[in-house]
């Protein structure tokens, strides 16, 4: 039988601005690169998919590290605007003939995010007719994650059509009411991700320094399923020690 073919690409930057050096950045011994191609990579028997994972890097010390776990890793050495920029190099020139039927960019600061918490996205996706698809995570009583920029929110209708995303606390309201967190996932068709790379950075984008407003302002339906598990990205270094506890409470 033939699966449909996901691959998923987890662009690393080593230079990033807000925190230098965070794809090798250690959580519990091991790099946080690690932890999510590991986490991606394991596969279950009855997946309905054939799934392919990659690192998309520039640097040599991030392809190293994950060659030396038998990682697949994809160089890209442009300068880009955005990881989903890098991302759409890495499909055009070498994975645009395995024909993909989604293109999923994770970023490589998502530690606590497995591969099987992916699956009910891809089934969305495919059954949808949304240009890219995404992961949001319901959140009540957290006026701290609410006030936080480094916490993005997403405004989304009962349908799962995404309206905008910010770093500002929206919708409105009491700050202890009901928000969406987003998590940094995009499920592409190859024919959304090939517009978005067409499309210059917008306004809204270079306010709120998020790439998927540049999808929203140039007409790409963007599509969101809610994820209930525990999740948290690594912002900061303060975030790690965090991450940590919730990975020894899940050995436990």
């Amino acid at each position: 039988m033939d699966y449909p073919k996901i691959v998923i690409l987890i662009p690393a930057r080593f230079a990033a601005m807000r925190f230098p050096g965070k794809p090798l950045a250690l959580i519990a011994g091991r790099p946080m690169i690690q932890h999510v191609y590991q986490n991606l990579s394991r596969s279950s028997k009855n997946m309905p998919y054939a799934v392919d994972v990659y690192v998309v890097t520039d640097d040599e010390r991030i392809e190293t590290a994950v060659k030396q776990i038998g990682g697949q890793v994809l160089r890209v050495n442009d300068d880009v605007a955005s990881g989903s920029e890098r991302v759409f190099l890495a499909y055009q020139r070498f994975l645009k003939t395995k024909s993909p039927a989604l293109v999923v960019n994770v970023q490589g600061d998502e530690p606590l995010l497995f591969l099987q918490d992916l699956l009910p996205l891809f089934d969305f996706h495919l059954k949808s007719t949304f240009d890219i698809t995404t992961l949001i995570r319901p959140r009540k009583d957290d006026p701290e994650g609410f006030m936080n920029p480094n916490r993005v929110k997403a405004v989304v209708t009962q349908g799962g059509k995404c309206l905008y995303f910010s770093r500002s606390p929206i919708p409105y309201g009491d700050s202890k009411g009901e928000w969406n967190l987003h998590v940094g996932v995009y499920s592409y068709t190859t024919s959304a991700l090939e517009r978005f790379f067409t499309l210059t950075p917008s306004p809204f984008e270079r306010r709120e320094k998020l790439e998927q407003l540049r999808a929203l302002e140039g007409n790409l339906n963007i599509g969101a399923l809610s994820i209930h598990k525990e999740l948290l990205g690594v912002d900061s270094p303060e975030d790690i020690p965090i991450i940590e506890g919730v990975l020894r409470g899940q050995n436990n």
